[in-house]
Formats: structure tokens, sequence, C-alpha cells
């Protein structure tokens, strides 16, 4: 009554496909590094050359290269690069925690609570949303 299939399914996963495949881990590398690419950006910014000079480490470990340095500056007010540099600063933190990479998890803690601080000494409030929330 029913002929029976005769070509593979679209829903049979291709096992020999030639494309490249990423672990988790590697996946989690290449996002970590990309939060601390961005807060290195906006910490060059702020004029903060240790600070920076330690996230461009951690950039370098997970990318295998130096990042390239630069302060492109966007003449937003410093509260607003706090803030910002705050919010990629806890992104960072989720992706290192959930990798377990204590080094960079201890570091993004570390600029969360001197851009927290810098914020309270210029009275102004970190943003209220939560990180990562949308």
């Amino acid at each position: 009554m029913y002929e029976p299939i005769r070509s593979p399914s679209v829903h049979t996963p291709a096992d020999d496909a030639d494309f490249p495949h990423r672990s988790r881990e590697e996946e989690l590398d290449i996002q970590l590094a990309g939060h601390l690419a961005a807060l290195l950006a906006v910490t060059d910014e702020l004029g903060l050359g240790t600070a920076g000079d330690r996230i461009a480490e951690q950039v370098a470990r997970l990318r295998g290269a130096p990042p390239a340095r630069h302060a492109g500056l966007t003449a937003a007010a410093p509260a607003d690069l706090h803030r910002r540099a705050h919010a990629l600063a806890g992104r960072a933190l989720l992706v290192a925690a959930s990798r377990a990479d204590t080094t960079a998890a201890i570091l993004s803690a570390e600029r969360m609570d001197a851009h927290t601080a810098a914020l309270a000494a210029a009275g102004a409030a970190p943003s209220g949303q939560l990180v990562g929330a949308h």
C-alpha cells in the first residue's frame, strides 16, 4: 500500500559533515574572550591602563594572540562608561563561572567592584537591570 522511503531522512544528522565542530568549551572560550575584549575597549577609553593590561592578558590567553588595543573615544560620560564596563564585566563573570575559569572570574568580579565604586564616588548608581536580562 505504501512505498518504502528510499532516500535518507532530512532529520538524520550528518555524521561525516565537512564543517568544523566546536566543543562547548571552545564556544565558551570564544564568548568569554569577546566579553573581555569589549570590556578592554571600555577600560582603555576610561584610561585605566593597569586594569586594561590585566584584561588584555586574559584575552591573549583565550585567543592565543594579544588583542588590538586602541582608545576609540565615544565621547560618552564617564558614568555611562562605568555602567557599560560593569555590565560587560558581569557578562564575562557569568561565562567565566560557567566554564570554571577562576582567573577570569576573579578579574571580572574585581572589575565589577571597581566600576561600582567609581559610580558610587561619582554619585551615580549602577543600572538596575540584571546583567544579561532582556
